[in-house]
């Protein structure tokens, strides 16, 4: 039997190719806008895999491979301990205000343009940036970089959706896969190429802007025929489909928390475990080797877990297994940090795995195109906004009582309200059919 996902297409399909007269069109009701670009599947289906690989690929390194090299960079840049932690901080600052605009550019442009943009900005900021002489120059090339990769952020689902809507699971599973080997291959490899390279920490972060220069290419193609497509539906379309207004769905604002408390716990983990297991008598090397373990374990997941996910019709239980695990790792860190210290890494790293959850629950939470840009953005950027005081707040605490009892207990205390919003954004329905319900 077809899975939701194909009902809702072929309905989607029906409704377009035989649309309803105007007074059987209720107010609630919006008209689907006619578009071609699912039929792109067929004749560009490998371009388009490679490109969504690829973009994932590159969504991650610019930050990764600066982790890498930070110290060398701030002493070599002159940089402040305001303007450092200013540099840690930005990421999901530009994730938050760049994301937000991902709709309007998307409904403009078309999504694969933005996309094309976005992966060409990433790849200018990485080649701008190891030339900076300045700290300023640094951050703005950084933001140009980080602009990039927020609209590919937001737009990826929406790219899933509409190309592979059938098959939303799967390709999401793919590109995360893909995501998290970038981010674990820039955070292992930089200090080794950087060595490879003559020891110049500018040459160690400019490799990066190469894979993100061909990231672009597969882009071109898929950029070029969406807009003849687009062309050709927008000649015969009355209005473009702008997507719900997703701020009036509880659904769209669980997803929001969801995403928000799981980025929290995933920036906590990768800035402050290594230390974790260092105050408790881990050696520095293998307190690396531990956080590259914690990272490592989303990329089979990663894959996984958005196909499973993708064949359920509530994704509650998987938010709740996840939140548990990383309940069991706190307390593992709590109880014997080093004794248990394998243990403890791995389950971290099972409860990571929100995030490609989090991704797949975009897709599956919108019906429409436009409903999944709407939703993407949203959660995104109310989920960034959510994390940023996350690992300041923890930083403090650890200053504060000169441990780490309290700050585990609170990140402890956070998966709760995440399992709680994860069963809540899990159920199953869609932000349309709420923000229709409400009007």
């Amino acid at each position: 039997m077809p899975d939701d996902d194909t009902r809702t297409t072929n309905a989607l399909t029906t409704l377009h190719r035989h649309p309803a007269p105007p007074a059987q069109r209720g107010p609630s009701a919006p008209r689907p806008a006619p578009s071609a670009e699912p039929a792109q599947s067929g004749r560009l289906g490998p371009v388009l895999v490679a490109g969504i690989v690829l973009a994932a690929l590159n969504l991650r390194p610019a930050i990764t491979s600066l982790g890498a090299l930070f110290e060398e960079a701030r002493t070599g840049l002159g940089m402040t301990g305001t303007v450092a932690g200013l540099i840690t901080s930005v990421p999901a600052l530009c994730f938050a205000v760049f994301g937000i605009t991902a709709p309007r550019l998307s409904r403009r442009f078309g999504p694969a343009a933005v996309v094309c943009a976005g992966m060409a900005a990433v790849a200018a900021g990485l080649l701008i940036r190891p030339f900076a002489q300045g700290a300023a120059g640094f951050l703005a090339a950084s933001a140009l970089s980080l602009a990039g990769i927020a609209l590919t952020n937001v737009l990826l689902p929406v790219i899933v959706k509409r190309w592979f809507p059938d098959r939303v699971g799967t390709m999401t599973g793919l590109y995360s896969m893909a995501l998290a080997i970038g981010t674990s291959l820039a955070a292992a490899a930089t200090v080794p190429l950087t060595s490879a390279l003559g020891g110049n920490w500018r040459t160690g972060l400019l490799v990066w802007a190469l894979p993100a220069a061909a990231a672009v290419l597969p882009w071109l193609p898929i950029a070029a025929a969406a807009r003849r497509d687009r062309s050709r539906a927008d000649a015969g379309a009355s209005a473009p489909q702008t997507g719900p207004s997703v701020v009036r769905s509880r659904t769209a604002w669980a997803l929001a928390g969801y995403f928000g408390l799981q980025a929290t716990g995933a920036y906590v983990t990768m800035g402050w475990l290594p230390q974790i297991f260092r105050d408790a008598g881990v050696s520095a090397g293998s307190a690396g080797v531990l956080l590259a373990v914690t990272m490592v374990m989303g990329v089979p997941l990663a894959f996984v877990i958005p196909g499973l996910a993708g064949r359920m019709r509530n994704q509650g239980a998987i938010a709740a297994v996840l939140g548990a695990f990383g309940l069991a790792g706190y307390a593992g860190l709590h109880l014997a940090p080093a004794a248990g210290a394998w243990a403890w890494a791995l389950l971290l790293g099972l409860s990571n795995c929100a995030f490609p959850l989090a991704i797949t629950m975009i897709g599956l939470r919108a019906r429409t195109p436009g409903g999944v840009v709407r939703l993407s953005a949203f959660a995104q950027c109310a989920g960034y906004l959510l994390s940023l005081p996350g690992p300041l707040l923890i930083g403090a605490l650890y200053q504060h009582s000169g441990g780490w009892d309290l700050p585990l207990a609170v990140m402890a205390g956070l998966l709760l309200p995440q399992i709680a919003l994860g069963v809540l954004a899990g159920r199953d329905r869609t932000v349309e059919a709420e923000c229709a319900v409400r009007d």
